[in-house]
């Protein structure tokens, strides 16, 4: 928002830099909005992306809408065929495998962490999350399921008081968020269980107990993955 100022006759009328600060402002805030649909399985792979469309939808020029897919592409979040043609990556089975792997130990470690670090009202806040997240599922509220798993997971981490770690995570479900969310539905309870198993050691305050059962939710939910056409074909890559 401009910055009214009323001058004397003769002064210097300056430049109004915080119209600069604002539109700063709205770019980051359009690039955080696209990014959290990402993370949270909102868009999913092969899913293409409209510039005006989103400017539209945000009330914002395309301007913004535009810088932030430019830095989501930088990030490898998204894919640009064309200036027109602007898409979430199908991931080949390579990178999925490679981000699963890194997945399983930054995961499992904040998991660990949790276990050792969480309060009442921390096991209180993971409690509610698996409860909503549970209830979505049943009621075939499957978006927001999605985004509810989505939630879990980055919970560790904050509990874990990691906060590199939970940027890393950020910038891997960038790109593994439209991939579970394509494959939420098949994977049925598989895709929420373990998590009753994470809850509970972090309950008993049993680190390792809470990062074999972390693992094991995403090994599972990557084994669901792997068996669906949601990853680009060899003929793809």
């Amino acid at each position: 928002m401009a910055v009214r100022v009323r001058h004397s006759a003769g002064a210097r009328v300056r430049p109004r830099a915080f119209d600069a600060i604002e539109h700063v402002r709205l770019g980051e805030a359009v690039y955080q909005r696209i990014a959290e649909a990402l993370v949270r399985g909102e868009l999913r792979p092969g899913d293409r992306l409209k510039i005006r469309d989103i400017a539209e939808e945000m009330g914002t020029s395309v301007t913004p809408v535009r810088d932030a897919i430019l830095r989501l592409v930088q990030d490898g979040a998204l894919v640009q065929r064309s200036p027109r043609d602007i898409r979430v990556p199908v991931l080949g089975r390579d990178e999925y495998l490679e981000i699963r792997r890194i997945r399983l130990e930054l995961e499992g470690l904040a998991a660990e962490d949790a276990a050792r670090k969480a309060t009442l009202d921390d096991i209180g806040r993971l409690a509610a999350i698996l409860t909503d997240n549970e209830r979505a599922f049943a009621e075939g509220r499957l978006d927001e399921a999605v985004a509810l798993n989505q939630v879990f997971h980055f919970a560790l981490a904050e509990i874990a008081g990691l906060g590199q770690l939970r940027a890393i995570l950020h910038r891997l479900w960038l790109k593994m968020g439209p991939v579970i969310s394509a494959a939420y539905e098949r994977g049925g309870r598989t895709m929420i269980d373990h998590h009753h198993a994470v809850l509970d050691a972090v309950r008993r305050a049993d680190p390792a107990g809470a990062r074999a059962a972390i693992q094991q939710d995403i090994a599972c939910g990557g084994d669901v993955i792997l068996g669906t056409d949601v990853l680009a074909s060899p003929s793809d890559d």
